[in-house]
């Protein structure tokens, strides 16, 4: 039944908005916000490609992009989605431990994703679905023993699968290495050592391509910083020895003064039409690399492939050029909506928290309801026991009550409005920009010595070396018989504004404090990207009053593709944070 609608779909697609491939501009990134470590397997039956990036210890996790003319990508499914498929992340301490970097692959029918999680073990981990467009189709993983990080798949000619990780760092040396893999049992093969590249640090994010006859091994080099590179090299045979690409690196922009930096951890894919794109990892922090609170993002070039001969990349820059289809969006089916399209959430009854809203770890579910009883059109939080930091004696599995998702404009306003009635010193609910526990900015309605304060306070400092801001003052009377709108608005690409007012007078907005981006840029989520949410909290206390939220909207208002350089977030849009 999926499969016949959707090559209907297609098909109308097809017929109604594509045409002849040939060059149109267009502007990085593709995948704005975190989305690091992508990679892309095209469809060319259902003339469609499919992305996938890190998520770590958010939850949902691997979230799935589908496009028509790699413009336009819309949430078609999250394939991590069920606490059964990994267990052990609600025990994860570390911020940036969790799901590193996937490889996604379609094959006779079937769609691939291969990764591998980082918790209290290291495991390999093998999902696959044949609907990419519904959460519930991805399987719980096969899991395999995996031999270090950035697993990659690979079928051979004769059929033999095989995976190929990096062990950077390992006492042993810096290996990309390779063994098969049995897609029933999760056995593994004997490890090869192939190549280890030009000599950068850190050789990962490995990815095999068997092309005119030799197999191309394609790896990340110099580390996910300044010194970022993609290197390619070639053998005729899967073992090797491997003849190094004479221009190598194939992708990068280290050692310039360009906006986009830290570019690598690359893939390869070929369209219906037969051009070839790569995808990587970007941060926007120019050459300082201080500022890029939306971490490391996805971003799109064109490649040359010539039969027998090495791949050519463009470099990566803001606005550029390359053989696409029609612009057109042509997807009905998926779990979620477009990348750049606002929020306008209103918490229906019968409702569920959209697709692409995601946790810490995993969620209380009882702590996030939609249109409890009495209270419809809200979403009720009840506030867990830690604040979003948390003490020396707080467990992953002690949960957090916030519910987030990504920053995914250079400028942006995201809003919602809060009824909260606490009664015991301590209880909060209110918004936050979140990096990780250790960097966060929050907005809150808390009890202060029985008086109802709005607090502004920071924690970490990331990137930032001046003096942190804070501010609590106390919630105007006549304010207090409304719900209150708590606001968080990039006014510019290095500044933060946030702000209250009544529900029912916006006009009425008062300025609470000011944050400086650099704050969640770096630090302890060095892999991660800005998120911004709702969160409630007894602080240690022993409250438990609930807040309820209502009219959470985001807009994207623009996206700086170069110093200084600023295009409207999403042109087709008409709704906005008034509606």
């Amino acid at each position: 039944m999926w499969l016949s609608t959707l090559l209907a779909a297609t098909l109308l697609s097809i017929t109604a908005s594509s045409s002849p491939t040939s060059n149109h501009t267009y502007t990085n990134p593709i995948l704005p916000g975190w989305h690091s470590d992508p990679t892309c397997a095209h469809v060319p039956e259902h003339n469609t490609t499919f992305c996938a990036t890190s998520t770590f210890i958010a939850y949902p996790g691997l979230p799935i992009y589908a496009s028509k003319d790699l413009q336009n990508w819309k949430l078609a499914s999250n394939a991590f989605n069920r606490p059964s498929q990994i267990p052990d992340l609600r025990n994860t301490t570390d911020q940036q431990g969790g799901i590193y970097a996937p490889t996604l692959r379609y094959h006779n029918g079937t769609f691939y994703l291969i990764v591998t999680y980082l918790g209290t073990d290291i495991q390999g981990l093998l999902f696959t679905t044949t609907n990419p467009y519904n959460n519930s189709a991805w399987t719980d993983p096969l899991v395999f023993t995996v031999t270090g990080i950035d697993p990659d798949i690979f079928w051979d000619d004769d059929g033999t699968v095989y995976v190929t990780s990096a062990n950077s760092g390992s006492s042993s040396g810096n290996h990309i290495q390779q063994y098969s893999l049995d897609l029933t049992t999760g056995a593994t093969g004997p490890i090869h050592n192939l190549w280890n590249g030009t000599g950068g640090s850190s050789p990962e994010g490995p990815h095999i391509f068997r092309k005119d006859g030799y197999y191309y091994l394609m790896i990340a080099e110099g580390g996910t910083e300044l010194g970022h590179s993609e290197t390619i090299a070639r053998s005729r045979f899967r073992t090797g020895p491997w003849e190094a690409y004479p221009q190598n690196p194939l992708l990068t922009n280290r050692n310039t003064t360009q906006y986009f930096q830290t570019v690598g951890h690359a893939d390869l894919f070929q369209d219906s039409v037969g051009d070839w794109w790569a995808v990587a990892l970007s941060t926007r922090s120019g050459p300082a690399w201080k500022n890029y609170p939306m971490g490391r993002e996805t971003v799109l070039a064109p490649a040359r492939w010539e039969e027998g001969e090495w791949p050519v990349v463009q470099p990566i820059r803001g606005v550029m050029s390359g053989p696409l289809m029609s612009e057109g969006r042509g997807i009905a089916l998926g779990e979620g909506g477009w990348i750049d399209q606002p929020d306008r959430v209103d918490f229906a009854p019968g409702s569920a928290i959209p697709a692409h809203f995601v946790y810490w770890r995993y969620p209380k579910t009882e702590n996030f309801v939609v249109s409890p009883e009495g209270h419809p059109n809200t979403l009720r939080l009840t506030p867990s026991f830690y604040n979003l930091t948390g003490t020396p004696e707080f467990k992953p599995d002690d949960g957090l009550t916030l519910v987030m998702r990504r920053q995914t404009d250079t400028l942006f306003t995201y809003g919602v409005d809060i009824s909260f009635d606490p009664e015991m010193d301590g209880e909060e609910a209110g918004v936050t920009v979140f990096l990780t526990q250790e960097q966060h900015i929050d907005l809150g309605i808390v009890l202060l010595q029985n008086n109802l304060s709005i607090r502004f306070r920071v924690e970490g400092r990331g990137n930032y070396d001046g003096p942190l801001p804070g501010q609590t003052i106390s919630v105007p009377k006549e304010w207090q018989a409304d719900t209150i709108m708590l606001e968080i608005q990039a006014v510019n690409d290095t500044t933060y504004a946030f702000s209250a007012a009544p529900s029912r007078n916006p006009g009425h907005k008062k300025v609470i404090g000011w944050a400086d981006t650099r704050i969640v840029s770096g630090g302890s989520g060095r892999f991660t990207g800005a998120l911004v949410g709702v969160y409630a909290t007894k602080n240690g206390g022993a409250g438990s009053t609930p807040a309820y939220i209502s009219r959470w909207r985001y807009q994207g208002q623009g996206q700086e593709i170069d110093y200084g350089r600023i295009v409207p977030s999403w042109t087709r849009s008409v709704a906005s944070l008034e509606d």
